[in-house]
């Protein structure tokens, strides 16, 4: 009853005797018999489907993403959900671009931000702003594909359509790219330009990202977030 079917199909199923359980089912199912993340994971698994995306808004920030972040001083790093909304910080972050985990609304979501807000373009070196655009539209459309159902992903893609020309194009061409290691060049003017290597590291537990940007060792960006770094330390403000 709690599953929403029948007894005699819950027992055919049981006995192997029943084929093809939609995947809807098989996530009742799991969540009627109270199964550990793992075993929800293995069920699906054995009915065929993919394993299901986390629940982030129950499960909240991953706690070893969290020690991460804490733990970085010498390079800028923020938490993504799957939707590319920041959900924690560290301090490099926050100087270079602003407070962003916590906003209300879509205030912290980096896709709508980069296709809304013009600001968000200026951190960016303008040659850059084409494959970053692609990115976002192509982080999403996996995102939505992996959710499903999902009605979050769902309006925010929506909502990005019909707010942005340049989103909708770079969304009719179907690409899926999945966030990867890139180069990429920032411009603030506390640094000035930082060329740095943006780094995605996935949680299993959240579904949640970590963004590092990275600097080679011995390079100028290496330099100037180090002085960064020692002025937050200071006390004293980062320019924005």
């Amino acid at each position: 009853m709690l599953a929403d079917v029948s007894v005699d199909y819950y027992e055919r199923l049981e006995r192997s005797r029943a084929t093809n359980p939609s995947a809807a089912l098989v996530t009742r199912l799991s969540r009627v018999l109270q199964l550990s993340d793992d075993e929800t994971d293995f069920l699906h698994h054995l009915a065929g489907y993919p394993t299901p995306t986390p629940s982030e808004a129950n499960r909240g920030v991953d706690p070893g993403l969290l020690f991460l972040i804490d733990n970085l001083d010498a390079v800028p790093a923020h938490v993504l959900d799957g939707l590319t909304t920041v959900v924690a910080q560290n301090a490099l972050s926050v100087a270079l671009f602003g407070r962003c985990a916590g906003r209300p609304g879509r205030e912290g979501n980096m896709a709508w931000r980069w296709f809304t807000d013009p600001r968000t373009r200026g951190y960016s070196a303008p040659e850059e702003h084409e494959e970053i655009g692609r990115g976002w539209a192509a982080e999403l459309r996996g995102a939505l594909a992996e959710r499903r159902n999902d009605d979050a992903a769902g309006r925010l893609v929506e909502d990005l359509l019909e707010a942005s020309t340049e989103f909708a194009g770079f969304w009719e061409t179907m690409e899926v790219v999945r966030f990867r290691t890139t180069r990429k060049t920032f411009t603030h003017p506390a640094t000035g330009s930082l060329e740095v290597n943006c780094d995605m590291l996935l949680s299993s537990y959240s579904g949640h990202r970590l963004m590092l940007l990275r600097p080679e060792a011995g390079t100028v960006a290496e330099e100037r977030l180090r002085k960064l770094q020692e002025t937050i330390q200071s006390g004293q403000p980062a320019i924005r």
